[in-house]
């Protein structure tokens, strides 16, 4: 090699080292948030909601095919014996998966949280994420998130546990799945069929 070239050749190798270095220490630190994330949502008992489930002899487990990607968009609705819940008679009724909820708040469709920018939170960043779990607020902003969800409880996560689920949640494959919207007491009964799904949650 021509003399001239030696000394350049050698800081560009240096700079390549230097860069994947880099960015081995970035991906071994990304992988442990996304295995503390996974642990979070594991014993927050997210799946137990937001996964649908398959029917085994010890009833109802979760569909690992499609994890967390929330109530499967022809859930059929729950139904509610007539005079057990009201205003002042406070209880649930779930559909056989638990992705679907009716209370006197009406009727809430588990979220999709897989990345799918149209259906899931592929659009969502990590702070939209945390105030909508600080603040009990869709995106962190919009509509109440409606019960069973636990937020009250999650939200006293520290920021960087809701960082590591976030991480987790958006590492997990895209599910195309657009959930229904919430149904309010005031659209009737749970026997009345469910309105088109635009791809909301719970």
């Amino acid at each position: 090699m021509n003399r001239s070239f030696r000394l350049p050749a050698i800081v560009l190798a240096g700079v390549l080292f230097a860069q994947a270095a880099s960015a081995q220490k970035t991906t071994g630190a990304n992988k442990k948030l996304v295995e503390r994330g996974k642990y979070l949502v594991t014993i927050a008992l997210c799946n137990d909601c937001h996964s649908p489930k398959k029917f085994g002899p010890n009833g109802p487990e979760v569909d690992e095919s499609k994890l967390l990607s929330g109530a499967p968009s022809h859930t059929p609705l729950p139904e509610s014996p007539a005079g057990v819940l009201g205003p002042d008679k406070w209880g649930v009724v779930a559909s056989n998966d638990l992705t679907t909820w009716f209370g006197p708040w009406g009727i809430s469709f588990a979220k999709n949280l897989t990345p799918d920018v149209e259906t899931g939170i592929g659009s969502w960043t990590e702070d939209m994420f945390i105030r909508a779990i600080r603040t009990g607020k869709d995106m962190g902003e919009g509509r109440q998130i409606l019960p069973p969800m636990p937020w009250q409880l999650i939200g006293k996560a520290t920021d960087a546990d809701l960082k590591a689920m976030f991480a987790y949640l958006k590492s997990l494959p895209s599910i195309k799945n657009a959930v229904h919207e919430p149904i309010p007491p005031s659209m009737g009964t749970v026997h009345e069929p469910i309105p088109p799904a635009t791809g909301a949650t719970k």
